[in-house]
């Protein structure tokens, strides 16, 4: 469905692309499959009777409700099929009935540590627009479509007029952004999109503008446009490898900036590491840099980056020896992983979703 002036860069796009067909599910080792299934459990456990999923003191219910969903889909299941129907049903209703008639998935004044509203709305988005995808029940399509067309809407309608998002929309927040919750957004309007719901281009123009403009001469993303000497000035390296993703997700694999992003993030946050908590966000900086390393495959960076040395290039294989080796050292014997203080659900979530990217289940992390 091709509109002009609609986001429709297919993400079929990839770099100067080639097949590069991932590992399936079944050919991973035993040892990760079993560290896989033992971490949905505890996920699924975590549930709440009514759908969701939230952090210690019933904080960040939309966010870890869509997160933890989207772990459920990337096993396969969808809502009518799979081991984890159930649980994906009750989290879509569990959101739909916490919608609110302005499109906001979640929520105005849910606790959530004074973040606002609208990291949820997106990671909520980003998991129903891909519920939708799989859904075959007209009735539910309907009720969906609905949905997530008006939370686009609201998404659209909360932007600065610098082209970013903040923790709550722009006429709620003063105008203030800040570079997390835009990637959030700008992958749930990516899901959105394949989906069949319209996004207008015109809002991904400005997003793609507004990280550029926060883009120092070192190559990295600063916190916020808003505020540009937050964290000193300096690039956020977590901030940066959401924004290669997002770029990623959008299908912009040619453009300078991406390159520019991953030049910078490469020696700061090195495969040797995985296991530091170097920024204080190691969760979040790796559910994006797998993403991105899984885009990437095997060829993607020498495509990238022509002549670069082989030791220096990143691919998946190497990124999943060191990852997921981190991952099966730091397992609890319950089967989740603890993280930082935002809790085991998201820590969880953000690990899972690593783990299952080569079973290519949901469109938004597909090659």
């Amino acid at each position: 469905m091709n509109h002009p002036g609609l986001f429709v860069l297919p993400i079929i796009l990839l770099l100067i692309a080639v097949e590069q067909p991932g590992a399936r599910a079944e050919d991973l080792s035993p040892k990760y499959r079993a560290m896989t299934d033992k971490a949905l459990q505890w996920l699924v456990q975590q549930q709440h009777k009514d759908g969701h999923w939230e952090t210690p003191g019933g904080q960040f219910t939309t966010a870890m409700t869509g997160l933890a969903g989207t772990a459920l889909l990337m096993q396969g299941s969808t809502m009518r099929d799979g081991k984890y129907a159930k649980n994906i049903r009750e989290a879509v209703a569990y959101l739909r009935e916490h919608t609110q008639g302005s499109g906001l998935i979640g929520e105005v004044n849910a606790p959530s540590r004074g973040l606002g509203y609208l990291h949820g709305h997106g990671y909520a988005l980003l998991f129903l627009a891909q519920v939708y995808g799989e859904e075959e029940d007209a009735e539910h399509r309907r009720k969906l479509h609905d949905l997530l067309t008006r939370a686009v809407q609201f998404t659209c309608k909360a932007q600065t007029s610098r082209g970013g998002w903040g923790y709550v929309s722009a006429l709620d927040g003063n105008d203030w952004d800040e570079g997390s919750v835009s990637v959030t957004q700008v992958q749930a309007l990516r899901a959105a999109r394949n989906a069949g719901i319209a996004v207008p281009r015109g809002v991904i123009d400005k997003v793609h503008q507004y990280l550029a403009k926060g883009t120092t001469s070192e190559g990295g993303v600063i916190y916020s446009l808003a505020n540009p000497l937050g964290y000193g000035g300096q690039p956020r390296p977590s901030i940066t490898v959401a924004a290669i993703a997002s770029m990623f997700s959008a299908g912009e694999y040619n453009s300078p900036l991406p390159r520019r992003w991953l030049k910078f993030v490469q020696p700061v946050v090195p495969l040797e590491s995985v296991g530091r908590d170097q920024f204080g966000h190691s969760e979040y900086t790796h559910y994006y840099y797998a993403q991105v390393i899984y885009m990437l495959g095997e060829d993607g960076y020498e495509k990238l980056f022509p002549g670069s040395a082989p030791g220096d290039r990143l691919t998946w294989s190497r990124y999943k020896k060191a990852f997921f080796e981190y991952l099966a050292h730091s397992q609890q014997k319950d089967g989740n992983w603890i993280g930082t203080s935002i809790g085991p659900v998201y820590t969880t979530s953000c690990y899972l979703t690593i783990l299952q990217l080569d079973k290519g289940a949901l469109p938004i992390y597909q090659r």
